[in-house]
């Protein structure tokens, strides 16, 4: 198998999947193929299974279901992999990523099937 040096892995501290650089063997005490990998975005480190790897493909637009959409309006809350339909567009998309905005909202990242990349804002709810 050859070897990887970078990956797409999901996250914790993004909140999103982001570009990855594998690093060290996860050590003693851990399976043989998890691996540490370093978030190109925030500098951290996580643990990945090397099995893993391209298993979990990312959600696109083109998977969208017109029927199970959820319209897309600032005050509601998406999860990634979640369909919307923007109405201001007429288009259909997928959440692929969240990230939190330092005002407290959140801005998601959406493919749609003919506008392409839109970043868009949320509101999340109320803790």
């Amino acid at each position: 198998m050859a070897k990887i040096k970078n990956i797409e892995a999901y996250c914790d501290f993004c909140d999103a999947t982001t570009k990855m650089e594998l690093a060290n063997e996860a050590g003693e005490g851990f399976e043989d193929d998890r691996r540490w990998a370093k978030c190109k975005k925030c500098k951290q480190m996580t643990l990945v299974d090397v099995n893993e790897i391209g298993k979990d493909k990312a959600p696109t637009a083109k998977d969208v279901d017109g029927e199970n959409c959820e319209t897309y309006s600032p005050k509601k809350e998406f999860e990634v992999g979640e369909s919307i339909y923007h109405q201001g567009f007429e288009d259909f998309g997928v959440v692929v990523s969240k990230e939190r905005l330092s005002n407290g909202k959140s801005s998601i990242l959406v493919e749609f099937q003919k506008e392409g990349t839109k970043k868009l804002l949320e509101t999340p709810k109320e803790s």
